[in-house]
């Protein structure tokens, strides 16, 4: 994507140049990294990062871009037509956007997080038409109200469909639970049936007994399809990390441990029977989680969840491809930070005849949100 030749404010980090002409659009990001964009013409800009909007400073931070990209497109002769937002009600970026389109007078269009993740990546390669999207994260609002972060979406401009998920986990505590790997460990062990090993396993883990009442009474422990939540749940299996210091802490310390035995001792098989995918599409990774509750070796257990991982991605984005004859794949989504993920697909992928889409200049986690709603609402404002 080439640079645009107007004057961007000293707020905008990137200027993408669209392959379509774009209605004015203001769009508000997500709830961490959060960005604003502007696209209007053929051109996108999109915000440094403000950070995450649960510090003050960041929302006001927020507030300010918004209003410094309004007022460079005021400069231009021209006001939004539409102000796009993520799904979740309680964001404060949902909440300004509904303040600035009411004294705009003007459409708020709410767009689904995960569908925002492909549709940046649409939007940086420049393609319409249908995409299969693998969108791994932490968590994002789904359209059924519940925590999606594992998804396998079938995208169209405007609209989407989710064709598959993974196998939910229950979060015991809460957002708690995203804090703590023990705890997904814990929930993971619950639904083996194993639930009454959780006090004596994680005996050393405050309030380990009263997580276990929790999952078996069903107490604040709703269930999450995220991609996250499962790496978090490999890493406290293995006993990598108990307890998260800063975000994705036990991702990285799993991908660390992985990639020191695949260095020394290269890729191990995937491991046989580690996954199933059901008739809905749903993608279950028990099977995996269960065998590395057992494995001492931490490094080849990190090792054999990113191979297994792998060729069940693998074997989840085929069938779909296959059932829906779509041949192009987009992946977004923060887990594709981890690079062992991120190059086996690389590796993998094109060797099937999918073609494989990434983002160019935008990185795959949250900042690239605010470019896919404002795709999405283009195409919307269009249909």
């Amino acid at each position: 994507m080439s640079v645009s030749t107007n004057t961007a404010p000293a707020c905008v980090e990137h200027q993408l140049e669209l392959s379509r002409s774009a209605p004015p659009v203001l769009s508000m990001g997500a709830w961490f990294k959060n960005t604003v964009c502007l696209a209007q013409g053929r051109q996108a800009w999109v915000s440094h990062t403000v950070g995450d909007l649960f510090q003050a400073e960041a929302c006001l931070a927020h507030e300010a871009t918004a209003r410094e990209l309004l007022q460079a497109l005021a400069a231009m002769g021209k006001k939004p037509v539409a102000i796009a937002h993520d799904l979740h009600p309680d964001l404060h970026s949902t909440r300004f956007a509904v303040q600035l389109a009411a004294e705009l007078g003007v459409e708020a269009i709410g767009v689904q997080h995960h569908h925002a993740h492909i549709a940046a990546i649409a939007a940086e390669h420049g393609l319409d038409g249908p995409m299969l999207g693998l969108a791994l994260d932490g968590v994002g609002l789904g359209t059924d109200g519940k925590a999606w972060g594992g998804e396998l979406l079938k995208v169209d401009g405007a609209h989407f469909e989710r064709v598959g998920h993974l196998r939910p986990l229950a979060l015991p505590g809460g957002d708690r639970a995203a804090r703590d790997p023990w705890r997904m460990a814990a929930a993971v062990l619950f639904d083996l049936g194993r639930g009454d090993e959780i006090a004596s396993r994680f005996a050393d883990q405050s309030g380990a007994d009263i997580v276990a009442a929790m999952l078996t009474k069903g107490l604040n422990s709703p269930r999450t399809s995220s991609m996250g939540r499962v790496f978090d749940a490999a890493a406290g299996l293995l006993g990598i990390c108990p307890r998260m210091e800063f975000e994705a802490q036990a991702a990285i310390a799993l991908e660390q441990n992985a990639t020191t035995h695949i260095e020394t001792h290269g890729w191990p098989a995937p491991f046989e029977g580690g996954w199933h995918i059901d008739e809905h599409g749903q993608l279950d990774l028990l099977p995996l989680l269960d065998a590395l509750s057992s494995e001492p070796d931490t490094g080849y257990g990190a090792a054999l969840f990113h191979s297994t991982l792998v060729a069940a991605l693998m074997h989840w984005v085929m069938r779909a491809a296959e059932e829906h004859g779509i041949g192009r794949l987009a992946c977004g989504g923060g887990c594709f930070f981890n690079k062992l993920l991120r190059s086996a697909l690389v590796e993998k992928i094109p060797a099937t005849g999918l073609e494989l889409l990434l983002p160019r200049r935008l990185l795959p986690g949250d900042t690239a949100i605010s470019l896919g709603q404002a795709w999405v609402a283009m195409h919307l404002l269009e249909s």
